[in-house]
């Protein structure tokens, strides 16, 4: 038997495996499930077993399965998956069926594979702690439980309560997981949790209904009901249409998972679990999978793990922040930053607008202590860390502040001059702009070397991604100071050179202007939304640009003119741009903040504006574009601006681009990221796509030098 499971039997035969696998967790592969095989067969011979407690030597319980071996897999090689996981399944099923009573004793997060190996046992047992976490999240990964956790939960609780932690991969701390069926007891340390299993298994002995899982004995009926139960079968009705108005049909792992649940009721519990191996098995190998596994896992490490980050900087604490502008960035930049225990000083011109940022934040506040995700306590101290000011002097002794004024570079230059000189030695000074060049803004600054861009997205306080950018003169040390106040203010960042619109606010626009152009061409308006929300997009484009709104883009492209940053002349979609000129000048369509801008806004909802079609719909040019095109022109204008924002340096790296683009641009999550879509896609047979959609509507479709590039080098873009 191997020696990373730590075998111990007690007095009373009671035997204690405590998992202990090289590295830095429990993994779910080859080596533990050798190490699995041996101590069920060493507890098959063992003498007078009384019982079974599995627990772990980690500060995880089990990570889950080995994601290198699942992404390895290939189209073809679904038999030999579906054999390894009946196989790994049988494992389980042995500790289900040992005869004596068998107890998880969970003392670290136990995700996937390992709250399915947890499942398995006959009473679970979790330390009361916050580190601890349960949940099988792999939907979030283009994948479905394999090892019987979508037979086993929805077994255990039910198929309505086990919809939402199937279908969305939610997590639970302990507590939650008590209350919701998860597991029977908690325990406040290791000992207890020890001793709590051992005196369990003493009160039910081998024989007893306790040794034994519920749907092994005699009569058992899922909570809730089978399929025969009316309510259970609109549940599903119901269930089904929500999924594929949600996903349409582009993300197949919820689809699978429902499936899967659906045979749960239907047939015995063994059956189920062969039938949710071959849905794991066809699911493995599909291109959905393999991009986002390599999106949200591998790339997010590297993203979130600090590659990015200069290695020579000892990790940079920040203690008193200022933010300059209490506008909508501002309260909620001071608000994250409040909660992960920074002192902020909010100043904008007048004291009023600085209180109503602190407002916001005791409002946000208020609502996460309302669903019980803070208590009263720390939201009170964190409202505490927040000052509304309009006096320059109260900045001083910032290590750092962040410039959340709207786009304007005199006024930019302006607050630098005026309040730099406030920043704490070796502080820094961060703009918050999303379009305009870091190394423009730095111009006023005396320390341009400690100048750097830190582009959040709105709502600050909910969206994760944080976009820094360098400047020509920023410092190394200056990146790993804003790298470590975004991993502080638990952003994820990606780091990027500086450019206008740097990489996020120039992708996103694309699709928009693609969407004009094709009204402006004469694309029946409700075609372009349909085919682009078919892409995958939360939003249709033209959507989309009323949020953002018609008059801000146009806002930026004139200032960008203005700063010779662009040439009217170079406008890849000129005839989009005219239609947005002519909708707020003469329409005065300005987007959703200014009344209405492609869409109608009122109490009952939004529609399409009816004089859209009316002014600019051409039923021959309608005709003579087909729905792939509309796709293609829509999903190949991001990903094109993507290659060339790698090819120019603006990207630091793949792994930047794709998590930039899936959690900040909204990128579909079947993609991987817009970098990763032409890997799935095929580089030879992106660049011939591109070649037809050039030849037809303009050069702004040739696939970039470098695709060529890596199609020499035989490479893909990772």
């Amino acid at each position: 038997m191997s020696t990373e499971f730590i075998y111990h039997k007690d007095a009373d035969n009671i035997v204690t495996v405590t998992m202990d696998m090289s590295g830095p967790v429990n993994a779910i592969n080859d080596a533990f499930i050798a190490a699995l095989k041996g101590t069920l067969e060493r507890l098959a011979h063992e003498p007078e077993l009384a019982g079974l407690i599995i627990t772990s030597a980690k500060k995880t319980f089990v990570a889950g399965g080995d994601l290198n071996e699942l992404v390895a897999a290939q189209p073809g090689e679904e038999e030999g998956v579906f054999n390894r996981t009946q196989m790994i399944k049988s494992l389980f099923r042995r500790i289900e069926k040992l005869g004596v009573p068998s107890v998880a004793a969970i003392n670290g997060a136990a995700l996937g594979g390992g709250l399915e190996l947890a499942l398995s046992c006959n009473y679970r047992i979790a330390l009361n702690h916050p580190s601890v976490q349960l949940g099988l999240p792999e939907v979030g990964l283009g994948l479905l439980p394999g090892g019987g956790g979508i037979v086993r939960l929805t077994s255990l609780i039910g198929f309505q309560k086990a919809f939402p932690y199937l279908m969305e991969g939610k997590k639970l701390n302990a507590e939650k997981a008590a209350s919701e069926g998860f597991i029977h007891a908690l325990a406040d340390d290791q000992t207890e949790l020890l001793g709590a299993a051992k005196s369990w298994i003493k009160s039910n002995p081998a024989g007893s209904e306790g040794a034994s899982q519920p749907w092994d004995r005699k009569g058992f009926i899922i909570p809730g009901g089978d399929e025969s139960s009316p309510s259970i079968r609109q549940h599903i009705a119901m269930a089904s249409a929500a999924l594929f108005k949600k996903t349409r049909g582009l993300l197949p792992a919820p689809e699978f998972i429902l499936n899967t649940m659906v045979e749960v009721l239907r047939v015995d519990f063994d059956t189920a679990l062969t039938i949710e191996s071959r849905q794991f098995s066809q699911l493995v190998t599909r291109p959905e999978a393999k991009n986002m596994i390599n999106a949200f896992f591998f790339q997010m490490n590297q993203v979130s793990g600090g590659k990015s980050r200069p290695k020579t900087e000892e990790k940079y604490t920040v203690k008193k922040l200022g933010v300059l502008g209490g506008g909508m960035m501002g309260q909620g930049i001071a608000m994250v930053a409040a909660q992960a225990g920074i002192e902020v000083v909010i100043k904008d011109v007048s004291l009023e607008s600085a209180v109503k940022a602190k407002a916001y934040a005791e409002k946000g506040l208020a609502k996460l202590v309302a669903k019980g995700r803070l208590s009263e306590e720390v939201a009170t101290q964190a409202l505490a860390r927040i000052k509304p000011s309009i006096e320059v002097s109260d900045l001083r002794g910032c290590d750092f502040i962040i410039e959340a004024v709207f786009e304007n570079l005199e006024l930019k230059h302006a607050l630098v001059s005026e309040a730099e000189n406030m920043l704490a030695e070796g502080g820094v000074w961060a703009s918050n702009t999303s379009t305009l060049p870091i190394t423009r803004i730095a111009e006023a600054s005396s320390r341009p070397q400690n100048f750097i861009g830190m582009h959040f997205f709105s709502p600050v306080d909910r969206m994760p991604l944080l976009e820094i950018i360098c400047g020509e003169q920023t410092s190394e040390e200056t990146l790993a100071k804003a790298f470590d106040l975004a991993k502080q203010l638990r952003k994820v960042p990606i780091v990027v050179n500086d450019a206008p619109g740097f990489y996020t606010s120039r992708t996103i626009s694309t699709p928009i202007q693609e969407a004009a152009q094709l009204i402006a061409e004469g694309v029946d308006a409700v075609r372009v939304e349909s085919v682009g929300k078919s892409v995958g997009w939360p939003v249709g484009p033209l959507a989309l640009q009323d949020e953002v709104s018609q008059k801000l883009s146009l806002d930026i492209v004139d200032a960008q003119i203005a700063m010779g940053l662009r040439k009217p002349e170079d406008d890849p979609t000129p005839k989009g741009t005219a239609l947005m000129r002519s909708l707020l000048n003469e329409h005065g369509r300005g987007g959703r903040a200014y009344g209405g801008g492609y869409y109608e806004y009122g109490e009952s909802g939004k529609s399409l504006w009816p004089q859209l079609n009316e002014l600019f719909f051409d039923a021959s040019a309608d005709a003579a574009v087909s729905d792939a095109d509309i796709r293609d022109r829509l999903l190949f204008r991001p990903v094109i601006e993507s290659l060339i924002c790698l090819q120019d340096g603006v990207l630091r790296s793949v792994a930047d681009g794709n998590i930039g683009s899936i959690m900040g641009i909204g990128a579909p999550s079947w993609t991987g990221g817009y970098l990763q879509f032409v890997n799935t896609y095929g580089l030879t047979r992106f660049t011939e796509r591109c070649a037809e959609l050039a030849q037809v509507y303009g050069e702004r479709f040739l696939a970039p030098a470098i695709v060529a590039d890596y199609i020499a080098k035989g490479v893909d873009f990772n």
